[in-house]
């Protein structure tokens, strides 16, 4: 019998045996738990041929400073191989402030690119092939404005709307669970949200109108299983407010994606990947009575864990991320993010993206992994595992129900709650060294030469304030204040707000003055209160 300190736990806290064999899967149905890549319950993957048909989307991370120095950055990485764009954006622009803004000074382009107007935007986007390029932004509480922009610019480019295809992330309750950028009260969120639905199956139809991410909630410290089950919770709830407002699940459900994080327990990180698929095909299913297949599956794009990058040792962290995007492409994700070795320092330079591409461009191309569909299907250990942590998020889902649903336990505080216990018992575990940590508290190094650290160019703000002063002064003011009425208007209402936002950007309205019209009818969020 194995002593005490010799059992094995991944991240969730399920005890590894210490070997696995048949007996392991006794009265286990390959029929009905794995089916075949491409078929219900699409554990395998959702693709029949998944990449020996097509690699996943090489969809690296960018955004800092201006539009113009990331519009740079997007052409380099794209030069690079890189085949689908992905932006982040600075605090002002998630939080619904202008770059001119009090509240902006001092992060005006800091942790992602500053986008205030339709000025930026089009710089933002200058010569990219819109109806070629997929686009994804990581932006929530206004992501319908960056979305409205993004169209606005394909439409100056000639591209229409129904040619133009990326995501956005717009997952606005995770922010109150894990991340903290909301601007308005969940339910008129949600109801954003929901027009959001609308307004893309009407008008911009290859648009994936929500990554519902399970990554910030793992950033912030919760468990694999944790992962899994608070994102699909707060899925379910995105999907039932939206056939609550009248709409059919088959219309929207196709466009729907997912968002998760890559961590160094290889195997877990495998099946929860795994697990996600067969638990949405049910609860599309049964939950909601979908009837095209592509309502039922759980595409998603993997991000290697940010939380995992050590400052020190930072060249460790190349080796950590290829860990993680190997377990991401054995867990069939859609597109993949490879983050930067010097992120726990800085914004990624370019020497660290590029070693990050050609990170995901090796494993694609040299590893041989990608030849056959799920080539882990049928080991003891992963398939037990991957119905261990099936097992375990359904018993979170099932908590979450019985408080009403993912909006009623994030206004208690209960997926808060348990992402703070596991994140304490995580940096317990490493302050006591039960878990290793190279470089960090096992096999550290004396005098560890300066890295070198991508820098910020504070003219670039400057520039930006310029821009956006020019662009308000010279508007038709009368009109854009008649435009942004119409937008408190309907956001009093029940009409689709994001038509009369559209005008109001049309007619050179701001992010910040966008916000503020939605923040005169919603108010805003006070956790507590």
């Amino acid at each position: 019998m194995a002593m005490a300190e010799d059992v094995k736990r991944t991240d969730s806290g399920i005890e590894i045996a210490p070997l696995y064999s048949e007996s392991d899967l006794a009265g286990w149905n390959a029929a009905e738990k794995l089916g075949t890549p491409g078929t219900a319950p699409y554990t395998r993957g959702v693709y029949p041929t998944m990449y020996r048909g097509k690699l996943w989307t090489m969809r690296q991370y960018a955004g800092f400073g201006s539009a113009e120095s990331t519009n740079e950055r997007f052409k380099f990485l794209l030069q690079a191989g890189q085949t689908g764009l992905s932006c982040a954006f600075d605090l002002p622009t998630q939080m619904g402030y202008d770059s001119d803004h009090p509240r902006a000074e001092g992060e005006v382009g800091k942790v992602g690119v500053a986008i205030s107007s339709l000025a930026d935007m089009r710089l933002l986007l200058k010569d990219l092939p819109l109806d070629k390029v997929s686009t994804s932004m990581t932006i929530n509480s206004t992501a319908a404005i960056l979305l409205l922009m993004y169209e606005l610019v394909a439409e100056e480019q000639g591209v229409p709307a129904t040619q133009i295809s990326g995501t956005i992330q717009n997952d606005i309750l995770k922010e109150y669970i894990a991340r903290g950028t909301y601007v308005y009260p969940p339910r008129p969120s949600m109801r954003l949200i929901t027009d959001i639905f609308d307004y893309c199956s009407k008008n911009i139809p290859k648009w994936n109108t929500i990554s519902i991410s399970g990554y910030h909630i793992r950033e912030a410290g919760s468990t694999a299983v944790q992962e899994i089950a608070f994102t699909l919770s707060d899925a379910i709830a995105y999907v039932q407010a939206a056939v609550d407002s009248g709409l059919d699940v088959d219309d929207f459900a196709p466009r729907l994606s997912f968002f998760w994080n890559g961590h160094n327990n290889f195997f877990e990180e495998v099946a929860k990947f795994r697990a996600s698929r067969r638990m949405w095909h049910k609860i599309m299913t049964e939950r909601f009575g979908a009837k095209k297949e592509s309502s039922k599956l759980l595409r998603f794009h993997t991000q290697t864990g940010g939380s995992t990058l050590t400052a020190q040792q930072p060249l460790n962290n190349v080796v950590r991320v290829a860990v993680q995007s190997m377990a991401a492409v054995l867990g069939g994700t859609q597109s993949l993010h490879t983050n930067g070795f010097d992120e726990a320092l800085g914004l990624p330079t370019e020497e660290a993206a590029r070693i990050a591409l050609r990170t995901q461009q090796i494993i694609g191309y040299e590893s041989g992994i990608a030849d056959t569909p799920d080539p882990l299907a049928g080991s003891y250990f992963v398939e037990k595992l991957t119905d261990e942590v099936e097992r375990l998020a359904w018993e979170y889902i099932a908590k979450i129900d019985e408080m009403g649903g993912a909006v009623a336990a994030i206004e208690s505080g209960y997926q808060m709650d348990e992402i703070g216990d596991s994140a304490y018992a995580y940096t317990k575990s490493i302050d006591d060294d039960e878990r290793i940590i190279v470089g960090v508290n096992k096999f550290g190094v004396d005098d560890e030469p300066e890295p070198n650290v991508f820098p910020i160019d504070p003219s670039l703000a400057i520039g930006q304030l310029a821009r956006l002063k020019k662009f308000k002064e010279d508007r038709d003011q009368a009109k854009v204040a008649a435009t942004l009425e119409a937008v408190r208007e309907a956001a009093r209402g029940t009409a689709n707000v994001l038509i009369p936002m559209k005008e109001a950007l049309r007619a050179h309205a701001t992010l910040g003055e966008v916000s503020d019209a939605l923040r005169d009818v919603y108010g805003t969020y006070q956790p507590g209160r």
